[in-house]
């Protein structure tokens, strides 16, 4: 995908519709190397399961241009996360995106507000948010099914400002956890 007038990106391979025209030259062109950070872990929590995909960011606009473009495949537990400042209404097309993808639209507080499930690659079709989003998720195709993501479904990174919540969740438990090996038990 592609960016448009409305930044749109999916998972490296789509871009945002304000990208959309492409004159062979700049981050979508396939020769042009754009270069990402290492994946970071996003968090997705469906309420009844958390999925822990590690994530590239694009966050220059170079970065969003180029998304997943040009990448043959986008494997399982991987993706990119797309981030808007200020929040903004987005879309997203997949041109020049050779593998079909699954796009979470998320708010400022990291609430998946809409899914797109297989985004065919290749498509100039424009797929917007509907919604002010402050992220997009590009996953590979199937993946938001598979692991049963929904609207409403909470994603948690640093960008929605709630990754400190996770460090502490994991903590309680791993206090309980923790509880339990000492040998402190509740029943009588």
């Amino acid at each position: 995908m592609r960016p448009l007038i409305l930044p749109l990106l999916v998972l490296g391979l789509a871009q945002p519709v304000w990208a959309q025209s492409d004159t062979g030259a700049g981050p979508t062109a396939e020769d042009t190397v754009v270069a990402f950070g290492a994946p970071e872990p996003v968090v997705i929590d469906t309420g009844d399961s958390r999925h822990t995909v590690m994530a590239e960011l694009a966050v220059t606009p170079e970065q969003m241009q180029r998304g997943l473009m040009w990448r043959e495949t986008v494997p399982v537990g991987t993706g990119m996360l797309f981030h808007y400042v200020p929040a903004q209404r987005a879309a997203m097309w997949m041109e020049n995106t050779l593998a079909d993808l699954d796009l979470l639209f998320i708010d400022e507080s990291g609430e998946v507000v809409k899914v797109i499930a297989y985004a065919q690659a290749g498509s100039r079709r424009s797929l917007p948010a509907n919604a002010e989003v402050s992220g997009v998720l590009e996953l590979a195709a199937g993946q938001a099914i598979e692991m049963g993501i929904r609207p409403g479904d909470s994603v948690h990174h640093a960008i929605f400002g709630n990754a400190e919540l996770d460090a502490l969740d994991d903590t309680n438990e791993t206090g309980n956890d923790a509880a339990a090996e000492d040998g402190a038990d509740d029943t009588p």
